[in-house]
């Protein structure tokens, strides 16, 4: 585990966290170098997302888990870029589940924590987004990022297609955000193929889990006309 501190003396949320997923390859960006790397309006993807939390009233301690191989690189790109925001670095798993299970061995028992678990490649999403869901988890247990679909949805149902009521789908986004001691017993639980998101994993204990509205800006950047629409996106705020 690296650590890396802002020279000038910060006060962050002591309940706070955010752990920031970045386990991505460049595969489907082609790309030979992975997309929370690439370059956003001349700074790596990642930098805009951690700046994002260090911005917003909640102030979590950042968390940023990294595959190995990439922890020398990244201490590079912070050099280039003077990135100075504080944060830890710890060694990315397997899958994303184990990931993010490496990421909470760094936060302290206490019950009063709240844990935000962000996909790295999203750089756009709102301070008022990661606020909301800190405050929503506090008073319901979790809170969960979503937007409702602006399409309509149809189902594939063996060689037939049926016809899904599009105001009841919602388009999951990150963060999902957690009280400590809910997420934290929840990746006790044995790894399975079906825990696509941390709302699956905490789903699977019988808990319910409570959306909150997002912002159809928070876009994943996962292929190469995405790093596009989001430098657009980020010149016109």
């Amino acid at each position: 585990m690296i650590e890396i501190r802002n020279s000038k003396s910060e006060i962050r949320n002591q309940r706070n966290y955010a752990i920031i997923v970045a386990g991505g390859s460049g595969t489907r960006m082609l790309s030979a170098v992975p997309k929370q790397f690439l370059l956003l309006n001349g700074l790596p993807v990642l930098m805009h997302t951690l700046q994002s939390f260090y911005n917003c009233d909640a102030g979590p301690q950042l968390i940023l888990v990294l595959p190995a191989a990439y922890h020398d690189y990244w201490a590079e790109l912070c050099t280039e870029h003077h990135f100075t925001i504080s944060h830890q670095l710890v060694t990315g798993g397997e899958t994303r589940f184990h990931s993010v299970k490496n990421g909470l061995e760094l936060i302290p028992d206490n019950e009063d924590a709240l844990i935000a678990v962000q996909d790295a490649v999203r750089p756009l999403t709102d301070c008022r987004i990661i606020d909301l869901a800190y405050k929503h988890a506090t008073k319901n247990g979790n809170a969960v990022v979503a937007v409702k679909s602006r399409d309509s949805i149809r189902q594939l149902k063996g060689d037939t297609s049926v016809a899904l009521t599009r105001d009841k789908i919602y388009l999951v986004q990150t963060p999902q955000t957690f009280q400590s001691t809910q997420l934290k017993k929840a990746y006790q639980q044995p790894y399975h193929t079906k825990f696509t998101d941390d709302a699956s994993v905490v789903e699977e204990m019988g808990v319910k889990i409570n959306l909150v509205e997002g912002n159809y800006q928070n876009i994943k950047i996962t292929f190469p006309e995405d790093i596009a629409i989001a430098e657009l996106l980020l010149k016109s705020k």
